[in-house]
């Protein structure tokens, strides 16, 4: 998994936004499973803020002594999944977006071993779950949303996984990468006929 991430990222030339808004780091998990890779999600607590019970990659708002969003990632993905930043490879960034609340979020996909334990941090993620790629290569949608977001509207698909619904942002971040490595052709401008 990793070379065939290695290969299609390296020259993928990601999404900057040139928008001054705080920000955010996320990263994108893929375990080292030639055989059956997974993405890692987490399902965020109900007791949060933002986001509350809500599926979305594991990461969190930059803070001051974060060296890049990347380490921004790579700490919150400590804090929030006990998945320690050595057992982390970072491969790529993907495109930037625009939450809903304002917050300007770099993701990156890394390289996690499929057998290293996740402890989920209770004050932040309900549960964690992994979906296996060829599940969205198959493109099993359960809906497509329409987004409406500055003047533009996308068509956004959403996934069920067992109880979990994966859309919004994190299917935003999961499409660019199916796009990216995999070739799908999901066109989130272009409502699906």
């Amino acid at each position: 998994m990793r070379d065939l991430l290695v290969q299609r990222l390296t020259d993928y030339a990601p999404r900057k936004l040139d928008l001054d808004y705080p920000e955010a780091g996320i990263l994108v998990p893929v375990t080292d499973d030639p055989d059956n890779p997974e993405m890692i999600f987490t399902l965020r607590s109900e007791n949060l803020s933002t986001h509350r019970g809500q599926v979305a990659y594991p990461g969190g708002k930059r803070d001051p002594e974060d060296s890049s969003l990347a380490a921004t990632a790579l700490r919150e993905t400590h804090e929030e999944i006990g998945l320690p930043p050595d057992q982390v490879e970072i491969i790529a960034p993907l495109s930037q977006v625009m939450s809903r609340y304002g917050i300007l979020v770099s993701p990156y996909v890394g390289v996690v071993p499929k057998s290293h334990p996740l402890d989920p941090n209770p004050d932040e993620i309900e549960s964690v779950f992994r979906v296996p790629l060829s599940f969205f290569l198959e493109d099993r949608r359960e809906r497509t949303d329409a987004l409406h977001f500055q003047n533009h509207t996308i068509h956004v698909p959403c996934y069920r996984w067992e109880r979990y619904q994966i859309w919004g942002l994190s299917a935003v971040v999961l499409v660019d990468f199916l796009n990216a490595v995999y070739d799908t052709g999901i066109d989130l401008l272009e409502p699906r006929t």
